[in-house]
């Protein structure tokens, strides 16, 4: 059995978005470990203790994780997917909310002149359960957070989702030439833009 990692809690979303990959691939019955932190999983990657990580270059960690294991672990796939639509959700009970918290790869999806206070934190399920507990007034969060807590929690800005790119690292490099996936949705594009007519024709 293929074994797969990805940063973790089970409702992360690189756990989401690592199980819509197996299943567009057909690999719904891969094993799945889900870890607290990437350098951990690279490390298991180069034992092979793991057969594949995946991971999003918008991390903190990802261009550490490609320097630091260049020749050990290999990009042998990427993809876009977007995540979990995400918002600014605040505590029902803090009505002029100053702290909030974060994950730092979301600090620019939108201005927080406005937040004094910022607190980071290593997910975005992290920083839910920071609000929840009530150790920030706010937090940039899955945006689906606002309905299972309705009662605590409401919607201060909606994000929308992020379109990011993925990459699946494996412990052997593919055996091709320099540059991949000849054929990327992009190409089709491509080939349209060159038969249009140009300007003034």
């Amino acid at each position: 059995m293929m074994r797969f990692a990805t940063l973790g809690p089970d409702d992360s979303n690189h756990a989401l978005i690592l199980r819509r990959y197996l299943a567009e691939r057909g690999l719904e019955h891969a094993s799945i470990t889900l870890v607290d932190d990437f350098p951990s999983a690279f490390e298991s990657l180069v034992a092979r203790q793991l057969d594949y990580v995946l991971q999003v270059t918008a991390h903190p960690t990802h261009a550490d994780c490609v320097g630091r294991y260049m020749h050990r672990a290999f990009p042998v796939d990427s993809f876009i997917a977007a995540s979990r639509p995400l918002a600014i959700v605040a505590r029902r009970d803090r009505p002029h909310p100053r702290s909030l918290a974060l994950q730092p790869a979301t600090r620019h999806y939108a201005d927080l002149a406005d937040w004094p206070e910022q607190r980071e934190m290593p997910t975005i399920v992290a920083v839910a359960e920071a609000v929840l507990d009530g150790e920030v007034d706010a937090g940039l969060m899955a945006e689906e957070m606002v309905e299972q807590h309705a009662d605590r929690l409401r919607l201060v800005r909606p994000l929308g989702a992020a379109l990011d790119t993925w990459v699946l690292f494996g412990h052997r490099p593919l055996d091709r030439g320099p540059m991949l996936w000849p054929e990327a949705p992009i190409t089709e594009r491509f080939r349209d833009a060159c038969r249009a007519p140009s300007p003034g024709r």
